[in-house]
């Protein structure tokens, strides 16, 4: 592994050296091998300098996961612009605050993707500085290039080259700078926990431009010779057909996904008979979701391997594939290299031993800061932790359990509620497939609990009555169940799998 690379453009140089015929990227029919990468990151690298691309630019991207967006990933690193990558699912508003806060050079989409016309819109905001992009980078003479951008022996010395925008389980995206080295520092942790060799073929059902989607499917690979399977979107049927076709080893997904995938596991167990593990993130998993994939996917003897992190700090810790069931089944791994983790109570007090606190971290993969240096303030401790807003707390083997987060305690007459408490009760339900708690205002209680669930047979969902019971006999107290309920045929996910709650919340009192 080469995890001591001071620049993307460094790992893709030393990966085309020492793996350039190994398959790095496979979408639909065609593959990508290490060296053709480097090859065509070089000559696209050379087409976006003739477009007016320099060394600081920001360019902000809102592409599918294609093989021409890896390639972008590697031309902008070349050229040392800080690329924005933006999820396919922003439009006006958010578009228009980012482009506008980063003054942005350059905005790349397709023309039309998924039934919206994306240039359309990039032009309303940025106007002749938006480039269609179907599947394409512009060509160049790679001996125009510039010298490689200068690389810092100290990790403080590196310039942002990243902006990702936080997806948001709140209203209003903020935008985490990231450098080469950072975000690699992520792909590092999770490739080691991982166990992650040339060997491994890993599905990527995360978007390129969701941070996790960067790091699976272009800096895992370069760092470990493996190979990402890139999926345009993802759907179930589609995953189930790549990981059958490629033999995928790596069955990579947050826990909506994973349910999803069980299923089709269960009607496609062929497809599966590759898979040793599910790496997981994006949102905490059920607690019975380690033990049924491992259950309909016999190969997955390491079963789900989940990680936590955020936009701001990716994958600050990972389960490794060799670590106990039972810290697999409720935890989400314990600190990756360099990472420090603490708990701390609402005065910035470390908790006591087994106690919950919230999480703050420092490690070489969180942000340099935000855009608007207003919020910086808030998010450190004045010791320099970032403070996640997740709620904690840690196992006998130092496993971390998010137990919820801050934003997402419910406080109902004075007692404090905790979301995920009740979500996880509620996921054993028979007649219950996915479900999202939370508390909408209520003039006698302060905050009601109110359960949002997709029943498993839309014919068959569990009144209110029902879910008393189930909750009563569960054991939980009286003063977490939920008082109303709301019947979905599926919850509305961000890209990373997280379920935004203040939609739900306004579809009910139209905050």
């Amino acid at each position: 592994m080469f995890d001591d690379a001071k620049s993307v453009s460094e790992l893709i140089e030393r990966r085309a050296a020492a793996s350039p015929n190994k398959v790095m990227l496979c979408a639909g029919e065609r593959e990508m091998t290490f060296v053709q990468y480097r090859d065509a990151v070089e000559v696209a690298a050379a087409g976006w300098a003739a477009l007016g691309v320099d060394e600081g630019d920001h360019v902000s991207w809102q592409l599918p996961t294609w093989i021409e967006s890896a390639v972008l990933v590697g031309a902008l690193c070349r050229l040392g612009a800080i690329q924005n990558p933006m999820l396919p699912i922003y439009r006006q508003k958010e578009i228009g605050f980012i482009t506008g806060q980063l003054g942005t050079k350059l905005l790349i989409t397709p023309s039309t993707w998924n039934n919206f016309n994306y240039h359309e819109l990039a032009s309303s905001i940025v106007g002749d500085s938006a480039v269609i992009a179907d599947s394409w980078n512009p060509d160049g003479d790679p001996s125009t290039l510039p010298p490689m951008p200068k690389v810092f022996d100290n990790r403080g010395d590196d310039p942002v080259r990243w902006v990702f925008y936080t997806s948001g389980t709140t209203s209003d995206p903020k935008g985490a700078q990231h450098t080469d080295r950072s975000v690699m520092q992520a792909a590092i942790g999770y490739a080691k926990k991982t166990h992650v060799t040339e060997h491994d073929i890993a599905i990527v059902a995360f978007p390129f431009t969701h941070v996790g989607g960067a790091i699976i499917g272009v800096f895992t690979p370069l760092l470990t010779g493996s190979t990402a399977v890139l999926m345009e979107a993802f759907s179930p049927q589609l995953t189930t057909e790549l990981v059958g076709r490629h033999k995928v080893t790596l069955g990579n997904g947050a826990p909506a996904i994973h349910q999803m995938l069980i299923a089709e596991a269960k009607a496609h167990p062929e497809a599966y008979a590759h898979v040793r593990a599910f790496p997981g993130g994006g949102s905490p998993k059920p607690p019975n979701q380690h033990d049924e994939i491992r259950a309909v996917v016999p190969s997955a003897t390491q079963g789900i391997n989940s990680g936590y992190g955020l936009t701001e700090a990716p994958i600050l810790t990972q389960t490794d594939t060799d670590a106990l069931d039972a810290s697999k089944i409720v935890g989400e791994g314990t600190p990756t290299e360099s990472v420090t983790i603490r708990l701390i109570d609402g005065s910035g007090n470390d908790v006591a031993a087994g106690a919950e606190g919230e999480i703050v971290a420092k490690g070489n993969q969180v942000m340099r800061g935000y855009t608007d240096p207003s919020l910086d303030a808030a998010a450190f401790t004045p010791d320099g932790f970032f403070k996640t807003g997740d709620i904690g707390r840690f196992l006998a083997d130092g496993t971390i359990v998010v137990t919820g987060r801050i934003k997402d305690i419910i406080i109902r007459k004075g007692e404090n509620v905790s979301a995920k408490e009740v979500e996880d009760t509620l996921f054993n339900h028979p007649l219950i497939a996915d479900v999202a708690v939370f508390g909408i205002p209520d003039m006698d209680r302060g905050e009601m609990v109110v359960a949002a669930i997709v029943p498993k047979v839309a014919a068959n969902a569990p009144d209110q009555a029902s879910v008393l019971n189930f909750c009563k006999d569960a054991g939980l107290m009286l003063q977490k169940i939920p008082e109303r309920i709301m019947v979905l045929d599926a919850l509305p996910r961000n890209p990373s799998g997280k379920v935004p709650k203040h939609e739900l919340r306004r579809q009910l009192v139209g905050e």
